[in-house]
């Protein structure tokens, strides 16, 4: 490898214009090609030049490849790029489905490659400040975990329902905070937008360690909310990803002398504590820890397991919202 690792990305849409800016903007990486068959009109690829084809990006000579196209088409091109040993960061879902992710993880395992998904949310300051303080304990034991992500519907996605594109950051987010996996999941959904896919979900699910959540979600909401609250042993934080704010509510104490209620363990409201944070762009953590991975350096990304494991939740919210009935996840 150069001394910069020559990155190639494929998808200049919204999301590959921010990739495209912060690509140019990240130490040790620099853009040497790109793929779109709309070209890049807006002119954010700079200087990079704009290849035909995947595989005119790959002979161009890359060590890695940022993806970021439609859902249906990241299997294909993730095997494409697997298959010639790149590196390769693919947009959030790994795939449309957990047969084609599955192959998707496994050709990068065999390749002895970095494979990486764009669960952004992991890179946010507060969920970071989040887990390290839970890890800490100073939640003392976890008990729910609950989030709320709504807001207007982006004309940007088509393929894929509000379920395998926004709840899937919840459903990383969550697993990654309570170090567990999802095991049981009942969801209801709707449509209320007229699409094929559904716009609306709320779900409920237990985790292999007993935790248990609640997710919120959804597409038609004339206001943008990510909340996130972790509700504990000692009290509960509360993390806004949009502010990248993080507030923990502590439990109060009270003395009890009413002896019929004395037996309840309950709590009062205490110390409420806002943290200064250090909030560094998530976009620019998540391209620092992916390059950092191909160097040998730290394996701080979400691996394309993860990514699988997350497709097999939203798979599981849908099934049970199809048959009204709480089904397992499947392994």
């Amino acid at each position: 490898m150069t001394d910069e690792l020559r990155y190639g990305l494929i998808g200049l849409g919204m999301m590959g214009r921010h990739h495209a800016r912060v690509i140019a903007e990240t130490h040790g990486i620099t853009l040497a090609g790109v793929v779109d068959e709309a070209g890049d009109p807006r002119g954010v690829a700079g200087n990079a030049p704009l290849r035909a084809s995947v595989a005119a990006l790959i002979e161009s000579g890359i060590d890695a490849a940022v993806v970021s196209v439609p859902t249906q088409a990241h299997e294909a091109i993730a095997l494409e790029l697997a298959e010639a040993g790149i590196h390769t960061l693919v947009e959030k879902p790994l795939t449309a489905d957990s047969p084609s992710g599955t192959r998707v993880a496994r050709a990068f395992d065999d390749a002895g490659l970095v494979g990486a998904v764009g669960h952004i949310e992991r890179y946010n300051p507060a969920l970071q400040s989040l887990r390290e303080r839970i890890d800490a304990g100073d939640l003392g034991d976890v008990y729910q975990i609950a989030t709320r992500r709504q807001g207007p519907f982006p004309a940007r996605i088509a393929d894929v329902g509000v379920v395998k594109d926004l709840a899937t950051h919840d459903i990383d987010a969550t697993a990654w905070l309570a170090h567990s996996r999802f095991e049981t999941v009942a969801a209801l959904t709707a449509s209320r937008s007229g699409r094929a896919h559904e716009d609306m979900v709320t779900a409920t699910a237990r985790l292999d360690s007993g935790v248990i959540t609640n997710h919120l979600v959804n597409w038609l909401s004339p206001m943008k909310e990510r909340t996130t609250v972790v509700t504990g042993e000692r009290g509960a934080f509360v993390a806004d990803t949009v502010s990248g704010d993080l507030t923990f509510f502590e439990n109060g104490t009270l003395a009890l002398e009413w002896e019929s209620v004395m037996a309840f363990r309950g709590v009062s409201e205490g110390s409420v504590t806002r943290f200064a944070l250090n909030k560094r762009e998530p976009l620019r953590l998540e391209h620092e820890a992916f390059r950092d991975a191909i160097l040998g350096e730290s394996s701080d990304i979400v691996t394309m397991t993860e990514g699988l494991e997350n497709v097999r939740v939203a798979e599981a919210m849908l099934r049970s919202a199809a048959s009204s009935e709480s089904v397992k996840v499947e392994r």
